[in-house]
């Protein structure tokens, strides 16, 4: 199989980010004066859905009995969410969410060798810009032809708009690409785009079902055996 490119998942993937989420959430719901608290179990149960507006929501519908909703619960929705984002690019920028290792190794080395590199995410162009330009510099957008991120498609993962929105800007088939993914949800937006996955697990998604990825990784610490797996040959 020839690759010709890496399209990358970003929370969980290319960083443990999950946490850095969820503090923020907490920070901005104490921000406004609201009582709710995410701790590791909830959030757990929350990540069933992505998107962080869409967990705020699935949240109030599903786990907040008898709560009333303001009248612009959309609004009251995105700005909570916003608020958030300034905690968590906060955190980011302050050195807090490194990225998982051998992540910053594949980018620059698969970059330096020609394959195309993009991102299918359902976080923010804030969340992204932050994380990587502490991770791989200013320039980060120097390696990435695609940046598919936030609300750029109608449908958040599971479903596989994301992938299908990257593949056409990169102007490439599903037969050219593999997947870096992490979550279940991850795995099910890639094979839905018939695009060949790799999971890289990490404490939230240990023990998600992930029947259908070509392997399964706890990182890319040992580089040479994902190279070797995926059929790349980058390693120098």
């Amino acid at each position: 199989m020839m690759i010709n490119a890496i399209i990358f998942d970003v929370d969980g993937t290319l960083a443990d980010t999950e946490d850095g989420h969820r503090l923020s959430f907490n920070k901005a719901f104490a921000q406004v004066g609201l009582d709710w608290n995410w701790d590791v179990a909830l959030y757990d149960k929350l990540l069933k859905v992505t998107g962080g507006k869409e967990r705020i929501k699935y949240f109030v519908s599903d786990f907040l009995q008898g709560y009333a909703k303001p009248d612009d619960f959309d609004g009251f929705v995105k700005n909570l969410h916003a608020i958030k984002t300034q905690h968590y690019t906060a955190m980011i920028a302050e050195g807090g969410v490194p990225l998982r290792p051998g992540i910053k190794q594949l980018i620059e080395e698969a970059h330096a060798a020609g394959i195309t590199l993009a991102i299918a995410t359902t976080t923010t162009p804030e969340n992204v810009s932050a994380l990587l330009e502490v991770g791989l510099g200013k320039n980060w957008a120097d390696y990435f032809a695609a940046n598919g991120c936030g609300d750029i498609v109608p449908h958040k993962k599971p479903a596989p708009d994301i992938y299908f929105w990257v593949m056409e800007k990169l102007g490439l088939t599903a037969a050219d690409c593999i997947a870096l993914e992490d979550s279940e949800n991850g795995l099910r937006s890639s094979l839905a785009a018939g695009i060949k996955t790799y999971i890289t697990t990490n404490h939230y998604t240990r023990n998600h079902n992930f029947e259908g990825a070509s392997a399964v990784f706890e990182d890319l610490s040992d580089l040479n055996k994902f190279y070797l797996t995926a059929g790349l040959t980058l390693a120098k």
